[in-house]
């Protein structure tokens, strides 16, 4: 019989050890490196180059790519690649395949010239981007069929800190690396830029390794793909099953559980939108946001997630879901007496520690919920699905943003923020009620898996 009783916390620490948790880590790394790369680092370059602003702005909408991940996601999920598959299984093939990819694709955007051939690199950027979102379809899969849900949110922790370090190498570090290899500060010069991508494409060495150290997951029979009778029933098992099945388990708390998702970050989003906007208006220089939210609030974020990611193999998912959603809307007051008193780097250094903290455990839970929604059947499908939806309504509300600014003043701004992630915790509270009522125990882990 499964105990229920909360696990000592020496042992929700010590999951940060097992192997599955050290090759999230590294499997992150390799997802959060390629997004600067296409995004603000690419930015940055393509301006050194003097190519205008107006047509910069046109090509960031390369990282779209991203948002449409689960157009492809069930081909990801169930086809399988010529010779890797047998070779390496379903989901390290893939994921071989596409880190080959990026690798070459980077390579490449280190020999073009934005000066020469623009279109080139923007194709090459875009191939970056569908690799890259294709990567994270299989690494999600992965995190989630490699362990029980007792692991998931060590392992989303894991992955949050891999990511969020990478993105640390592809933005400031690739900077760092183009600055030491200018010969002339003053100048564009292409060769360091260059130089910037080859060292890029070789980091994504780490992600590659810990593909071929891994083992690939091992599922029940009844989880895995079964054999289709011709072509029509494996449209039907590729991209009409894994919606029917979601619903088919959930059956009314489906509407519910969609809700919570769609919610849980709106004030996060919503937030952070104006976040940059409000440190100008506040008077801070681009140094001291730069030292407090981009290096030390990185920090606390990657406190708060392996912090959330022990919580919830203490206490079970819900009740840190809970508690995340709860700090996150919380801390918003902080920017409001922040507002209230003006530019203070003390305070605005204890407001930007404590929200982060509590954004790192928010998203370590969430994370372990939309996994634990997933049959593991579909979990690549499935996952990009609920990934992309926690996104549409929070980025949709977060457009108007500045409107809610402009009307209600910093101060009414960030109270109203707050206000909007109170909604979140009774979708929670209903939930957990009809998970009590229908048997199960959120606080039940089952044991990891051996190494």
């Amino acid at each position: 019989m499964i105990s229920s009783q909360p696990k000592p916390l020496w042992d929700s620490l010590a999951v940060y050890a097992h192997k599955r948790v050290l090759s999230l880590f590294a499997l992150g790394f390799s997802s959060g490196l390629p997004l600067a790369l296409v995004f603000g680092t690419l930015s940055f370059w393509l301006r050194e180059a003097g190519i205008e602003r107006a047509t910069i702005g046109f090509l960031s909408w390369v990282a779209l790519t991203y948002s449409f991940k689960f157009l492809w996601a069930p081909l990801v999920d169930r086809l399988p690649l010529p010779l890797l598959t047998a070779l390496l299984g379903r989901r390290r093939s893939w994921l071989l395949l596409t880190q080959l990819l990026l690798m070459a694709a980077l390579a490449a955007m280190a020999a073009t010239d934005p000066q020469q051939d623009l279109s080139r690199l923007v194709l090459l950027a875009l191939l970056v981007a569908f690799a890259s979102a294709t990567q994270d379809i299989v690494v999600d899969a992965f995190r989630i069929e490699a362990a029980p849900e007792s692991m998931q949110a060590a392992l989303a922790a894991a992955y949050q800190m891999g990511y969020r370090l990478a993105m640390i190498a592809s933005g400031a570090g690739a900077l760092a690396i183009a600055a030491w290899a200018d010969p002339n500060p003053d100048g564009y010069h292409a060769a360091a830029w260059q130089t910037a991508y080859l060292a890029m494409a070789a980091l994504m060495l780490i992600g590659l390794t810990a593909t071929l150290m891994s083992r690939e997951p091992q599922l029940p029979v009844a989880a895995q793909p079964k054999a289709c009778d011709g072509w029509q029933d494996w449209l039907y098992q590729a991209f009409v099953a894994p919606f029917a099945d979601f619903f088919q388990r959930y059956g009314k708390q489906a509407l519910l559980i969609l809700a919570l998702i769609a919610t849980y970050r709106l004030a996060d989003i919503v937030m952070g939108v104006m976040a940059n906007v409000f440190y100008v208006d506040m008077g801070y220089s681009k140094g001291e946001i730069a030292a407090i939210a981009k290096v030390f609030g990185v920090l606390m974020t990657l406190l708060g997630a392996a912090i959330g990611g022990a919580l919830v193999y203490r206490f079970g998912t819900l009740k840190v879901l809970f508690l995340g959603g709860f700090l996150v809307a919380i801390t918003n007051l902080l920017f409001a007496w922040l507002a209230s008193v003006g530019h203070n780097l003390t305070l605005l250094t204890v407001a930007i520690s404590i929200d982060n903290f509590s954004a790192g455990i928010a998203t370590s839970a969430f994370i372990a919920y939309l996994s634990s929604l997933t049959n593991i059947a579909y979990s690549a499908t499935q996952y990009a699905l609920l990934s992309s939806m926690m996104l549409l309504f929070p980025k949709f509300v977060a457009g108007f943003s500045g409107v809610m600014v402009d009307s209600l003043g910093y101060v009414g701004f960030f109270v109203a923020v707050s206000i909007m992630g109170l909604p979140v915790l009774v979708l929670i509270a209903i939930l957990a009620k009809h998970t009590k009522n229908d048997g199960s125990a959120d606080t039940a882990q089952p044991e990891p898996p051996q190494s």
